[in-house]
């Protein structure tokens, strides 16, 4: 049972409150606080749930939806200058195969190390044809077409 239960219930409870006052039906007025009560407490619980757990998307790595959820938690967590998580969250993403992920990692390691360091990550979303990637290694790109060195 998610929120939108919730949302579904206290219109709905008003209704048959509504009805029940309408028709003098003390069942339908008792039913109705039931619906508002439930339906409160089902939003309220969703207002306190923990996000999802990282690793738990991680785990389900084989939906793309998920990888994606992940590589968005890294960009946020990057946003709110916590690059510490951001590296693990994309580092997760890159195993589960996803290339935009491999390309925000090599972005996040040439900020803190340079462009040397961020090479191998900028190769491996090139080679699985991520295109801006792939413009870094033509000639007049930043990295040599060999990819040996980062370019002067």
């Amino acid at each position: 049972m998610g929120p939108g239960l919730g949302y579904f219930l206290l219109p709905a409870g008003g209704a048959l409150s509504l009805t029940g006052v309408i028709t003098g039906n003390g069942t339908l007025i008792s039913l109705s606080w039931i619906m508002w009560v439930l339906g409160i407490l089902l939003i309220l619980g969703n207002r306190y749930r923990r996000p999802a757990d990282p690793r738990a998307l991680a785990v389900a790595a084989g939906d793309a939806r998920a990888v994606r959820g992940l590589r968005t938690l890294a960009l946020t967590a990057r946003a709110e200058g916590r690059p510490d998580t951001a590296e693990r969250l994309l580092r997760q993403a890159v195993k589960a195969g996803d290339v935009e992920s491999m390309w925000e990692l090599g972005r996040l390691v040439e900020h803190r190390e340079g462009l040397a360091a961020a090479e191998p990550w900028f190769r491996m979303a090139a080679e699985r044809g991520h295109a801006v990637a792939k413009r870094l290694f033509r000639p007049g790109g930043a990295l040599h077409p060999d990819g040996a060195d980062p370019a002067p």
